[in-house]
């Protein structure tokens, strides 16, 4: 019985093997590409053109212009993360509609913003794609001055800017 163990288990680590090298072969790009360090950046790449062609018609926004719009204090900020996140700490005045609460048909929310009133989105950080999907959203419902921020939460708390706990 022992030497049946030894076996399956040679078998087992020969095929681990093999698995492991045709992915090393299938990745190699992205395999050297990590360990020149060049990784993040290819991906940040990626995610950007993604983006782009995911998301054509969506204004973007940098922290500075999202700033901007803030000082002035016309512009309604939408944070489209989970209120859970909403809860713990957003900018200042913002108002919480997450992409699930669209999808699950609340359209209250939105129901008594005008259609050409200037609208920020933003979620938690730079890779997350919660503000393009509201935004996205908003849109296909008539919004016309829609934006989203892409720095997310995370920059704009970094850079100090009027962050709140308040609903």
């Amino acid at each position: 019985m022992n030497r049946v163990w030894r076996h399956d288990l040679a078998w087992a680590a020969f095929i681990l093997g093999v698995g492991v090298l045709f992915g090393l072969m299938q990745q190699w790009p992205l395999v050297r590409q990590g360990w020149q360090g060049d990784l993040a950046a290819r991906l940040a790449q990626v995610r950007e053109q993604r983006r782009q062609q995911e998301f054509q018609g969506i204004k973007t926004l940098n922290l500075a212009q999202t700033y901007a719009l803030y000082q002035q204090g016309a512009t309604l900020f939408i944070d489209a993360r989970p209120p859970e996140e909403f809860a713990e700490l957003h900018i200042a005045g913002a108002v919480n509609i997450s992409p699930s609460m669209l999808e699950a048909g609340e359209l209250d929310r939105v129901a008594g913003i005008p259609r050409d009133r200037e609208i920020v989105v933003y979620c938690g950080q730079a890779n997350c794609d919660l503000a393009l999907r509201v935004a996205e959203k908003l849109q296909a419902l008539g919004f016309s001055r829609v934006a989203a921020y892409l720095g997310g939460f995370r920059a704009w708390d970094e850079a100090g800017y009027p962050a709140d706990t308040s609903k």
